[in-house]
């Protein structure tokens, strides 16, 4: 076990900052403890490992660290906290934006460095309800991945992601069993084959990082734009092609539900820069239209 004690000079909310990694209220790789402690596992570059991160009274996180990659994870902490992120570089340009923003201090974009434990949860949320690629999350981590190390693995029952070379080694019927159905498999074993050159990325800018993510069939700019965000912490990268996200944007800042993507962008162009910290700064303002259609319709491929 490895520590570090991480002085902050402005607010930092962890829940607000690090929640964007976590994958559904039953994630393997995320817990939160009654301490106010936030868990998280990872595949590092050195190795497995697992983060303790708990905010002091005084303002200042502790961190401990498990692990194979625990040097590599103390190391990047002040990048996985929003030290690279600028919040004082965001104007808010509407009533709505400039409230959330008073209210929500410490919201940090994050950064984890990290491509893949991004990249293949979000191809799993690829046209399908977020119930369904949470639950397919857990189950292909409970199977292939590995315990934690640490306390956590037995005590938190955490999950470290498998390696690049076990993903590609899944069979199709578990595939199939936890819900994911070819496209979206095979997507994430192309991805898998070519991992060393996609982890590449995060030595690029953002928008590079998303071309090279992009050259692998089946991953589109929704897929590219919900990694980048939380691997390179970008504040611009605004998500597209979402189902949701157009109509609650457009809502909250010209009371268009029936907003499109171009509706969006046109409305975050004040942001330019900003759009994706605007955006989430909206979501987080919990103003949305009411909803007056069904939910995606949810498909258990699994039962077929």
């Amino acid at each position: 076990m490895a520590g570090r004690r991480y002085p902050t000079e402005t607010p930092l909310h962890l829940g607000l900052t690090l929640s964007p990694l976590r994958r559904g209220p039953a994630d393997p790789t995320f817990r939160t403890t009654p301490d106010g402690s936030v868990w998280r596992s990872s595949r590092t570059p050195q190795g497995p490992a697992t983060l303790q991160v708990t905010e002091e009274r005084d303002g200042a996180v502790r961190a401990r660290a498990w692990g194979e990659g625990a040097d590599w994870f103390l190391s990047r902490l002040p990048h996985l906290l929003g030290e690279s992120d600028d919040p004082t570089a965001f104007e808010p340009r509407h009533r709505l934006v400039a409230q959330t923003t008073r209210r929500r201090p410490g919201l940090r974009l994050t950064r984890t460095g990290l491509v893949l434990e991004s990249l293949i949860p979000s191809i799993l949320e690829q046209k399908v309800t977020t119930d369904e690629a949470y639950r397919a999350w857990r189950l292909l981590l409970n199977k292939y991945g590995e315990p934690a190390p640490g306390p956590a693995g037995e005590d938190l029952r955490m999950r470290v992601m498998p390696d690049p070379r076990t993903w590609t080694l899944i069979p199709s019927w578990e595939w199939h069993r936890a819900g994911v159905d070819n496209k979206r498999a095979s997507t994430i074993i192309r991805a898998a084959k070519v991992a060393r050159r996609l982890e590449e990325a995060v030595r690029m800018e953002p928008g590079e990082a998303r071309t090279r993510l992009e050259l692998v069939p089946g991953i589109g700019p929704w897929t590219s734009a919900e990694t980048v965000q939380r691997t390179h912490g970008a504040p611009d990268e605004v998500t597209t092609g979402d189902l949701h996200l157009p109509g609650i944007v457009g809502y909250a800042l010209a009371a268009n539900r029936d907003a499109t993507d171009e509706d969006m962008l046109e409305l975050l162009a004040p942001y330019a820069g900003q759009r994706h910290r605007a955006a989430r700064l909206i979501m987080l303002s919990g103003v949305s239209p009411s909803r007056r259609q069904p939910k995606m319709r949810r498909v258990n491929i699994a039962e077929w």
